[in-house]
């Protein structure tokens, strides 16, 4: 079979998979009573499912699996990958159930990062790929469930991003992994954009960071420092405004692994009234970024450094205005979001 065809197929696959998950989610999440209900550390006016991001969990799942198949020689690094992406989705489907405490959940973040770590071990990874995977995951994870707060903003992000990072690859397990995640994000996001008629959920939200970490640390995976640093730009939207709003955060003696309503986006979302505009901005912001990691792909290491520093300059500097605009704003002004 031709490799367009087969491409083809691989994304019409997952989109069905992720669409047909997603409805069958969102089934399951009204007859139990999944709901996340509006509050003041919430960002939505209206009851809503959640766990939609079970359907991404499967489409990946399943991916690893075609992957394994396909090349036998990755199964035991698949299996690992696997058992990692199982962990941080089950931890998050009970959280979804039944809400953890932040600590056991960060603790298996902390060993599913270990066992992609094992995992690109057994690829031939080294020292340097080991501690991206780990730290990656932790980051990752906590991420984007920390910036799954309105409607479409966190699946439109990793969207973004995987489709980015798979061209960027451009063949081997990060093009055809991405693309399986692009397609389930394709699927679910007309469930979740414009308006959420479920969540992700930290099923879902987790899934999607770990396997945005997993596809890092395969892109990186034996590239010198200065080629790694392109593959940090499509990420800056949601890393700058998650890291700098935990900062503030803890330099202010807040509770910070609590739900807030403190992100940029959030603050954002409240001033205009709409979360649409919010996410749509975050996604182009993404592909602004994602367009200048192909741009200084084959440039010197001073401007790679350079456009990153600008990228960090001038994202830190919209986040602070951004956040600014929570001053005096009531939360129960909101659109419907997740929280």
């Amino acid at each position: 079979m031709a490799p367009s065809a087969l491409l083809a197929i691989w994304l019409l696959a997952g989109i069905a998979l992720g669409a047909a998950g997603t409805a069958m989610a969102r089934a399951y999440a009204l007859h139990r009573r999944l709901i996340d209900l509006p509050g003041e550390r919430r960002s939505h006016r209206i009851a809503t499912p959640r766990g939609g991001g079970i359907s991404t969990v499967l489409v990946l799942l399943l991916a690893l699996a075609a992957l394994a198949i396909a090349r036998p020689g990755t199964l035991p690094a698949c299996l690992l990958a696997g058992a990692g992406l199982a962990l941080v989705a089950g931890i998050g489907w009970i959280d979804d159930h039944r809400p953890l405490p932040a600590w056991p959940r960060l603790a298996v973040h902390a060993v599913a990062g270990g066992l992609l770590a094992a995992a690109l071990w057994m690829q031939g990874g080294g020292p340097p790929d080991l501690v991206v995977a780990c730290v990656a995951t932790v980051v990752l994870v906590n991420v984007w469930n920390f910036m799954d707060g309105i409607d479409g903003i966190a699946a439109g992000q990793a969207l973004v991003v995987a489709l980015a990072w798979s061209l960027y690859a451009g063949a081997g397990p990060v093009l055809w992994i991405g693309l399986a995640l692009t397609a389930a994000l394709v699927g679910f996001l007309p469930f979740n954009f414009p308006r959420a008629r479920i969540f992700l959920g930290d099923v879902g939200s987790g899934a999607i960071g770990y396997a945005l970490a997993a596809l890092l640390a395969l892109g990186v995976m034996g590239e010198p420092t200065c080629a790694r640093l392109p593959w940090i730009l499509p990420l800056l939207p949601f890393l700058l405004d998650a890291s700098l709003t935990l900062i503030s955060r803890m330099v202010a003696g807040e509770a910070w692994w609590r739900p807030h309503v403190q992100h940029a986006y959030q603050a954002w979302s409240r001033a205009l009234g709409a979360h649409a505009p919010v996410t749509l901005a975050y996604a182009g912001a993404a592909v602004v970024a994602s367009v200048a990691m192909f741009v200084v792909r084959s440039g010197s290491s001073t401007l790679i450094m350079s456009t990153c520093l600008t990228f960090l300059l001038a994202g830190g500097l919209a986040w602070k205005r951004l956040r600014g605009r929570r001053a005096g704003i009531d939360t129960d002004s909101l659109t419907d979001g997740k929280r």
